[in-house]
């Protein structure tokens, strides 16, 4: 291997995440409805059906990965709820922590119709009453399962479940106020912020993420587009009116870098992740991230990459499983976060050229990629 390669992230020693639950999550599973035939879903007699969900996704790629994960969620005990469990079993996830209630509850759903240029794909939630919504205290035995965990993972997709389906408790929000009360000490928690307008609006996500985010988020993950949306923040050159209305050209790493420390600054945190995703149609996109942690160490993308898109959904939770690895093998540390950002930048460009969610990706490709990037290729994988 090159020494102008850093990280070859097939010879980690992994013996010390691979066993118990390294990293814990949990949230929704979504059921995925996508038109099988071409048709428009109002229109459609055939669809797939798939699973979704962010926490899911990234748990499955980091145990893809070789890190010990556990996803817990509240299911129906029928097909569908099985399901879930059957498929996180299927790629090494610890499930026995799921919380099973009654055949008759719903799971949430997702109507998906992929676009083409110049039509733009559209989305449905059927979240509302959710089994999922409604896992809240006391559902959990969370010292068992935070018991050798050194990260705990949640998205304010969770929290915004409460408030479209119209509760007076937070569920989701009570769990996890459960799960840091049982949490090691050691145990670091992170969070996508994850904002979804389709579920509420940016001043009751504020009201509900900002005091998450202050008093226990180590690791956060976000975007430009939903800080400017939620906390009125620019980005350097940029003011979050030009962001939300999308008039923003060049971004230079002083205006990543002044963003990435408003961020650090606000919430407190020990490590920002941001994630950058240029649409310049329905089928390619330009990628790239960023991180800093409290030290004030920063590290860009070496370049801003293109994906030829089959399905974007699942890419940025595949992201941070990719981060997610490079700070949990590296350290929470400078060379951890160069380290998460090229793996989860190869990492998403992989999982981005596969239909549907779940990033059924390898390490050796993951591997290849970083590679590729660095020495140049583009060979034809033979296995």
């Amino acid at each position: 291997m090159s020494k102008a390669l850093k990280y070859d992230i097939t010879s980690d020693d992994l013996s010390n995440l691979s066993k118990g639950n390294t990293f814990v999550t949990f949230g929704e599973v979504l059921l995925r409805d996508t038109p099988a035939d071409g048709e428009r879903p109002e229109r459609t007699r055939l669809v797939h059906l798939s699973l979704a969900g962010s926490e899911y996704t990234l748990a499955v790629a980091l145990s893809r990965m070789g890190i010990a994960s556990a996803f817990i969620t509240r299911a129906p005990l029928n097909p569908y709820g099985k399901s879930i469990q059957n498929i996180a079993r299927e790629h090494g996830i610890d499930t026995k922590h799921i919380v099973w209630t009654s055949p008759t509850e719903p799971i949430g759903r997702f109507i998906y119709e992929i676009g083409r240029s110049p039509r733009r794909n559209i989305g449905v939630y059927q979240r509302k009453y959710s089994a999922a919504s409604r896992l809240g205290c006391n559902m959990v035995n969370w010292k068992a399962a935070l018991k050798d965990a050194r990260l705990l993972h949640t998205s304010g997709i969770s929290f915004g479940l409460s408030k479209h389906s119209g509760y007076k408790r937070n569920y989701n929000l009570e769990a996890l106020e459960e799960a840091i009360q049982n949490k090691p000490r050691e145990c670091l928690i992170g969070m996508d912020l994850n904002y979804r307008s389709t579920l509420w609006s940016s001043n009751e996500a504020n009201d509900v993420l900002t005091p998450i985010i202050t008093e226990h988020i180590d690791i956060l993950i976000t975007t430009i587009e939903d800080m400017a949306k939620l906390y009125n923040m620019d980005a350097g050159q940029y003011s979050a009116k030009q962001i939300v209305n999308g008039d923003i050209g060049v971004l230079t790493d002083e205006d990543i870098e002044a963003f990435a420390c408003q961020v650090k600054e606000k919430f407190n945190t020990k490590i920002v992740g941001i994630t950058i995703r240029y649409p310049d149609n329905f089928e390619q996109h330009r990628w790239e991230s960023a991180a800093i942690d409290f030290q004030g160490n920063f590290f860009r993308s070496p370049s801003i990459k293109s994906i030829t898109l089959l399905d974007r959904l699942g890419g940025g939770d595949t992201w941070n499983a990719g981060f997610y690895y490079g700070l949990m093998t590296s350290g929470f540390n400078q060379d951890g976060i160069e380290k998460g950002v090229l793996t989860g930048d190869a990492a998403t460009r992989i999982k981005q050229t596969l239909m549907f969610d779940l990033p059924i990706i390898e390490k050796g490709e993951i591997q290849a990629l970083l590679e590729a990037d660095v020495l140049g290729g583009g060979k034809r994988t033979v296995r």
